[in-house]
């Protein structure tokens, strides 16, 4: 019979093999405190020698660890989150783990109900930009181990980019610019960062004497991002903020489509510096950040939880800095 129809080794034949109790095996793969390093060593050389692999659901049982966690994302389509995945893989293989990762179509329902499902099978859950109002995040971390990407809640670890500063270095780039209005075309109402993005544009607005409104809200997705261009020109601004990039690469799209021009007409910007938003037509100005580093710091806050970290106040909140890219879609005001 071919190698690879014959059945796997099991911990009785590593057993048998190593001329051990099975109980002394399981100790030694699962539990090495309990072994003397000679009898480990001695083990884990059968093991190898025979092709053992450790199930690790099996292993989790009696230690409670499976070496899994569960990454979330609002919308796997999104190149947004393309480097909040590769730190957050790195960091959880660094760590020994196996990165799960889901995703929630933008809809809470779907968030609760993965993570319900997926239960003791993980060490925990790294949700980025949930949708969940902050009862429901509670009642989950109640019971799983939780961290936030794109989201704050006290208690809870979390990481974010600087979204004060940020709004802040978009505003003054377009009052530097001439630019007196501005509009922004909000994400959805269960995205936390819709309100923490308006809030810090409209604040940085006020102290440079710019008039700012808020629209939509629109989903972020550049299908939405035609309607929220239409919306835009409508308005009477001369600059307008998007919730993210597809839906700003979607308004370059659709403000060319009316025989208009960026930023001739309108100044457009976005969030996030996703993969394209340099090529668009015009390249985009977008508020990027160190979005590896924050897969990475949020895989590395959930392993690193304790149960006193559960307690209200007592989780770490990260802010990282966010940048200004200054690309082609904004420019001097229009003259009216």
């Amino acid at each position: 019979m071919a190698r690879d129809e014959r059945k796997r080794p099991t911990i009785y034949d590593v057993a048998r093999e190593a001329e051990l109790a099975p109980s002394t095996v399981s100790r030694a793969l699962s539990n090495p405190g309990r072994v003397s390093s000679r009898t480990r060593e001695h083990v884990l050389a059968v093991a190898d020698r025979l092709g053992y692999q450790v199930n690790s659901l099996a292993s989790a049982l009696p230690s409670g660890r499976t070496h899994t966690v569960a990454l979330f994302v609002s919308d796997i389509t999104n190149p947004h989150f393309f480097g909040i995945i590769r730190g957050a893989e790195h960091q959880a293989r660094a760590a020994g783990c196996t990165l799960i990762l889901g995703d929630t179509e933008e809809s809470p329902e779907v968030e609760a109900r993965n993570i319900e499902r997926l239960g003791s099978s993980v060490d925990g859950f790294v949700v980025a930009a949930s949708r969940m109002t902050d009862e429901d995040i509670e009642a989950l971390a109640g019971k799983h181990r939780v961290a936030l990407i794109s989201r704050q809640l006290a208690g809870l670890p979390s990481v974010i980019v600087d979204h004060v500063d940020g709004t802040r270095e978009i505003v003054e780039h377009l009052a530097a610019l001439g630019h007196e209005s501005l509009v922004y075309l909000a994400g959805p109402r269960r995205a936390w960062l819709t309100d923490q993005r308006w809030r810090g544009l409209a604040q940085a607005a006020r102290r440079v004497g710019m008039s700012a409104r808020r629209l939509g809200p629109f989903q972020p997705t550049m299908r939405a991002g035609a309607n929220a261009a239409d919306v835009a020109l409508g308005s009477g601004a001369t600059a307008a903020v998007a919730h993210n990039d597809l839906m700003a690469i979607g308004m370059l799209r659709r403000v060319a489509e009316r025989g208009m021009r960026v930023p001739d007409d309108l100044s457009v910007v976005g969030f996030d510096d996703i993969f394209g938003s340099d090529i668009s037509s015009p390249a985009l100005t977008t508020l990027g950040g160190p979005f590896e580093e924050v897969g990475r710091l949020a895989v590395d806050s959930l392993l690193g939880m304790r149960e006193k970290s559960r307690e209200a106040g007592r989780a770490e909140q990260i802010v990282l800095p966010s940048h200004l890219v200054i690309r082609g879609s904004t420019g001097k005001a229009p003259v009216r």
